[in-house]
């Protein structure tokens, strides 16, 4: 499906794919191989020097997804790859509300997550390299997931829904839709 959104952006389209949440940049440098021009942003300057270090090649920036710093209609794709895990679901709409709005008309959004009901708690994983954070994963069905990208202007295009693997402890999902 990744393959399938960086195709659907136009070749030397200016506007180019925000990564939202972009961590480390590891989705944005294989953006950035499929021919993309990628903007990433994410909430932790850790994160971010680490992803500039990786790929000096690409820009990213420190921000919010719920409060992106750029102008309407600015990009043809917004991907939010398991950008939404970390939110509760009062925060979901704002987060698809500011992709929506950094979107341009026709353009597309690539939303990955966990697949499911229910809430993890991811603390005790980040303990054992002693770090003390409170940090919970949410897990959400992707007709949740498309019901609130609907209550903000955009279309399903299509989805994909796969169970857990052997090392995985939950099934995934993967929504692509289109800005109206």
């Amino acid at each position: 499906m990744v393959d399938a959104f960086a195709e659907a952006i136009p070749a030397g389209e200016d506007a180019g794919v925000l990564d939202a949440g972009c961590g480390t940049g590891r989705m944005s440098r294989y953006l950035a191989d499929q021919g993309c021009r990628v903007q990433g942003v994410d909430l932790s300057p850790g994160m971010i020097a680490m992803a500039r270090r990786d790929n000096p090649d690409l820009a990213f920036a420190v921000g919010s997804v719920t409060d992106l710093p750029y102008p309407d209609d600015r990009f043809a794709g917004v991907l939010l790859w398991y950008s939404i895990i970390h939110t509760p679901p009062a925060g979901q709409s704002r987060i698809f509300a500011e992709a929506a709005r950094v979107l341009r008309p026709g353009g597309h959004l690539l939303v990955g997550f966990q697949s499911g009901e229910g809430i993890r708690d991811v603390a005790p994983a980040y303990r054992q390299f002693g770090h003390e954070i409170q940090l919970e994963r949410h897990r959400y069905l992707a007709d949740q997931v498309v019901a609130e990208l609907a209550a903000v202007g955009l279309r399903e295009v299509c989805r994909m829904v796969r169970r857990a693997r052997d090392t995985e402890r939950d099934d995934h999902a993967v929504v692509l839709a289109e800005a109206r």
